[in-house]
């Protein structure tokens, strides 16, 4: 798959999580909730279009994960929901953590698929917490390859509806270091999904696995802002490159923010920045969220010069 493209790159992609306020309190409350999670940095972006704005960066069971409380702009919705997998060769006590996740996430949350004993597991629920973010929580069979802990999965519904396979196809021909997984279909008698359209694939793009599934069921719902995809570029060829291949809705892009023709959210963005932003004094920090303000795709130099002052 990736070598037909330029260049290498070995980046992460990084579920980003928009919040009106909550942006501290969700990720202390997910580093609670699960294993191998903590808040790695917190820092205040002030003087946005939104007034001061917290960012959070912190792991999930191991994976990276961005949050950032700047007004009640969008709505996180389960377009796009996390399955977190609980692998009992993996884990001990696999079926007592699966129940101790669930009542935790339940918490002033909302049902979508009741924990229970479905064909594709004997332990799996659907769960929107009080933050509004959707999780996917599995016992997964041991066969085959170990899952990774935690996959964002994108559901294609409404208008998108029976459009994952090409939106799969499409990503992993973008993206430079990128593999194909699994990919089952509906068969007859799944109404109202159309047979052959897809039930579950997933795929790995940028040492990060996705999952697509196409849904014909009525979803008020689709693909919004408020939880985008981080790529993390070391270069502005990167930057210009994803920013090209991804971009198609002209009017969506601002601050390194673009949506692509699914309406997908991806923010591409330079690694210097998470490390100016982190690492800088408070006057370098609003010197550069001054600059990166006023731009659509980043320009990584610009960055570097508003950070140098």
């Amino acid at each position: 798959m990736s070598h037909a493209k330029s260049g290498s790159f070995t980046g992460s992609i990084i579920p980003h999580l928009w919040f009106d306020k909550e942006a501290k309190e969700a990720a202390e409350f997910y580093c609670s909730v699960f294993p191998d999670s903590k808040i790695t940095s917190a820092t205040t972006l002030r003087d946005t279009p939104s007034g001061d704005s917290d960012l959070v960066t912190f792991t999930v069971w191991g994976h990276s994960f961005m949050a950032i409380s700047a007004g009640p702009y969008f709505k996180i919705n389960p377009s796009i929901s996390f399955f977190v997998n609980i692998d009992p060769s993996r884990e001990k006590n696999a079926r007592a953590m699966i129940d101790e996740m669930w009542s935790k996430l339940s918490e002033g949350g909302n049902t979508l698929m009741p924990l229970g004993t479905y064909p594709f597991s004997e332990r799996y629920g659907w769960i929107q917490d009080k933050y509004g973010v959707t999780w996917q929580l599995m016992l997964t069979q041991a066969a085959g390859e170990p899952h990774p802990t935690i996959v964002p999965s994108m559901l294609f519904a409404g208008e998108n509806c029976g459009k994952a396979e090409e939106a799969r196809e499409f990503y992993l021909s973008v993206f430079r270091h990128a593999e194909p997984g699994a990919l089952f279909r509906y068969g007859p008698g799944h109404e109202p999904n159309r047979e052959g359209t897809v039930m579950f694939s997933d795929f790995m793009l940028e040492n990060t696995w996705l999952a697509a599934m196409d849904s014909a069921l009525e979803h008020r719902f689709n693909f919004n802002e408020a939880i985008s995809l981080m790529v993390c570029c070391e270069t502005q060829e990167e930057i210009d490159y994803y920013w090209e291949k991804l971009s198609a809705v002209p009017e969506a892009e601002q601050c390194g923010w673009l949506k692509d023709k699914y309406g997908v959210s991806w923010q591409i963005s330079p690694n210097a920045l998470d490390e100016m932003m982190t690492k800088g004094t408070p006057e370098q920090r609003d010197r550069v969220t001054q600059a990166f303000l006023k731009m659509k795709k980043f320009d990584l130099a610009e960055l570097q010069k508003a950070f140098q002052g």
